[in-house]
């Protein structure tokens, strides 16, 4: 499978024309109905190969990680980051191997991570005794998440793997909560303010990832990639808290009132992602908006078929959406500013592929 990066890659190594790469979009756009933005292609992988080095790789960074666990704390850590810049030097850099790479991108802020946390296992109670309080805690903390986002950053101009401009995204946002918290002191009990505080950034993250968007309106290079990733990362950090404020997630029934606006929520969840063309915000706020659909065919005496209607009505609205996105897409865009209309992918009136920049 070919991602539209590669075509485009192709076309900058001057093995197709960009006529030629023209003309395959449009075909392909015309046979599925759809330009070519709808489809939301992403690399995940290759081939079976993909799987295969991304288990062994699983295998050798645990491996060294607990050899280097072994020595001190904190060499388990730093053993797991360098393995994985020295695998992305082969199978990110030359081999250009997808699955494999969203791994060790991932292993290799994680092992950065987890060698300031070994190295505080290790020393910290010496350094700041016993119980450190609440605020040099979340100080901590941001700090390590801090120096995360500046390795990532390392990884990300050495190696280019599009997910990692989300990973170090989500440093920066951890980093930000945790000086906040640090600032302000104890968090309300209930969990409201490091709520609100991720939500925060999670619109911070999504207003990058439109930028990101912005930049690659037809999606055909690396930057819609990276902006895929990050709607992955912002939609959770803005669909958790949102519900959270509402009273969803403590797990207790919630009013037919809160259910009717978890649902009209979701409708306008579903409003944002067909205007931006995303659908993760959609899928990350799912499981809010059966939990609340349960609760309102309960209330209305559905009592032993509440989970089986609520799973036919989502599951029909959902699938009815696929089958109509592009429609639904053109009706949502046209009712928007031109000036907006213009930021946003193509819809279905208006299919018109053209070579990326």
């Amino acid at each position: 499978m070919y991602s539209e990066s590669d075509l485009q890659a192709a076309v900058d190594a001057k093995v197709l024309t960009p006529e030629a790469a023209l003309a395959f979009r449009s075909h392909i756009a015309s046979v599925r109905a759809a330009p070519g933005a709808d489809e939301e292609s992403f690399r995940l992988i290759t081939g079976f190969n993909d799987i295969f080095v991304s288990i062994a790789a699983v295998i050798l960074l645990v491996a060294v990680g607990w050899i280097g666990a072994s020595i001190h704390p904190a060499l388990g850590g730093a053993f797991v980051a360098g393995s994985a810049w020295f695998l992305a030097e082969y199978f990110t850099r030359q081999r250009r191997m997808a699955l494999p790479s969203i791994v060790l991108v991932l292993a290799f802020s994680g092992g950065v991570f987890a060698t300031m946390v070994g190295f505080l296992v290790k020393h910290g109670e010496s350094i700041f005794g016993n119980s450190p309080n609440e605020t040099v805690g979340a100080t901590l903390i941001g700090a390590m998440a801090l120096v995360t986002a500046a390795a990532t950053w390392a990884h990300w101009k050495r190696f280019m793997v599009p997910i990692t401009v989300a990973a170090g995204t989500a440093a920066l946002a951890a980093t930000a909560v945790a000086l906040v918290l640090a600032i302000t002191g104890m968090p309300s009990p209930d969990g409201t303010l490091p709520m609100i505080l991720v939500l925060i950034a999670g619109l911070g993250v999504f207003t990058l990832a439109m930028w990101w968007d912005r930049s690659d309106r037809v999606r055909q290079t690396r930057r819609s990639d990276v902006a895929f990733w990050l709607h992955l990362l912002a939609a959770p950090m803005i669909a958790h808290p949102v519900f959270h404020l509402l009273g969803v997630t403590r797990g207790d029934d919630i009013g037919s009132g809160a259910a009717l606006m978890v649902v009209g929520i979701y409708v306008i969840f579903g409003l944002i992602a067909l205007a931006i063309d995303r659908r993760a915000l959609l899928v990350s706020a799912l499981a809010y908006v059966l939990f609340a659909m349960t609760q309102l065919f309960n209330t209305f005496g559905a009592v032993e078929l509440n989970v089986a209607l609520t799973a036919f009505v989502i599951g029909s609205a959902l699938l009815l959406l696929s089958a109509f996105w592009q429609n639904a897409r053109a009706v949502v865009v046209g009712f928007l500013p031109p000036n907006v209309a213009d930021q946003l992918p193509a819809t279905v009136r208006a299919i018109s592929p053209q070579p990326a920049s």
